[in-house]
């Protein structure tokens, strides 16, 4: 794929003498938003920390918008390369919201006026945390925290956004208002690589979905080949 913001080529990664990922190839396009799906345990969130580099990785390649990050520490991928938005948000809660969304933007931090434009496009995407944001964000819901950790990962204005879990833990209608969210920033032209649990969110966001199961891809497909709710896919893989 010519046109690939990423490109993964038969990786392999794990921790101490264990893999937990074998020979996994897949691929981001310029402007896609891609799906990882799979039961716990697939090994899901070990592929999001590869490219971010913080696992060590035994066979492979990874490539981000055509340089190789495969031995990149992980500061230097954070550097424009990816970010990610990690499953449990990690906020600083005793911080306000607008410095929680500054920490995101540190490499920006000598351009006062692009740390101002990322912060609108931020506040433009969602109005709540603009509202809130001189408030700790310990007093926010857990919908909302969503939001502030989607909007430090924009902060970075990152070639690749990784999204882990999004949904985990959250209530209905925050999972609609993220959902929208993130369809908008997949119309916005960025380059998205989801992991979910929830097929139905996965499907309203994504144009292709991989299906990861014991650390190995064992499906591949466009998102308009399941339906409107991935039951297919639900009962053939994830249970």
């Amino acid at each position: 794929m010519t046109d690939a913001v990423l490109q993964i080529e038969t990786l392999s990664a794990g921790y101490g003498r264990f893999d937990v990922i074998h020979d996994i190839s897949m691929s981001v396009a310029n402007g896609e938003a891609v799906a990882l799906l799979g039961p716990n345990g697939a090994g899901k969130t070990t592929v999001l920390r590869s490219i971010m580099g913080l696992i060590r990785h035994r066979r492979g390649a990874i490539r981000i918008a055509g340089t190789d990050v495969t031995k990149m520490p992980a500061h230097r991928v954070a550097k424009g390369h990816a970010a990610l938005v990690p499953e449990g948000r990690r906020l600083f809660l005793n911080q306000t919201v607008e410095d929680n969304l500054r920490l995101g933007a540190m490499r920006h931090r000598r351009n006062p006026q692009k740390v101002q434009e990322l912060l609108d496009s931020v506040f433009e995407l969602f109005p709540v945390v603009e509202r809130h944001r001189h408030r700790p964000s310990s007093a926010l819901s857990g919908g909302e925290q969503q939001m502030v950790a989607i909007g430090r990962m924009m902060m970075n204005d990152p070639t690749l956004m990784l999204l882990d879990e999004p949904s985990l833990g959250l209530a209905p209608l925050a999972i609609d208002d993220m959902t929208r969210a993130l369809v908008k920033l997949r119309q916005q032209g960025r380059s998205i690589l989801l992991v979910e649990q929830r097929v139905d969110l996965a499907l309203k966001v994504c144009d292709r979905i991989y299906v990861l199961s014991d650390g190995r891809i064992i499906d591949e497909k466009r998102t308009g080949e399941l339906g409107d709710d991935g039951r297919a896919l639900i009962d053939a893989y994830l249970g």
